[in-house]
């Protein structure tokens, strides 16, 4: 079912910025990236801690 071109999906990008203009599209794709970006940091932190407790548990 995906897009098969880059056409289609021109398309629905040009509808998305007429249905919500462009202001809201960069507040979307900025909200998105911070939370990806959080994320990430949580499952780095939860690799770390599980490290720790592997390395606390040795001693």
């Amino acid at each position: 079912m995906g897009f098969r071109n880059f056409g289609s999906l021109l398309l629905i990008f040009l509808i998305l910025m007429m249905i919500f203009g462009t202001q809201r599209l960069r507040e979307i794709g900025n909200d998105l990236a911070a939370a990806i970006k959080s994320f990430r940091k949580g499952l780095q932190d939860e690799v770390e801690n599980k490290e720790d407790a592997k390395e606390g548990s040795k001693q």
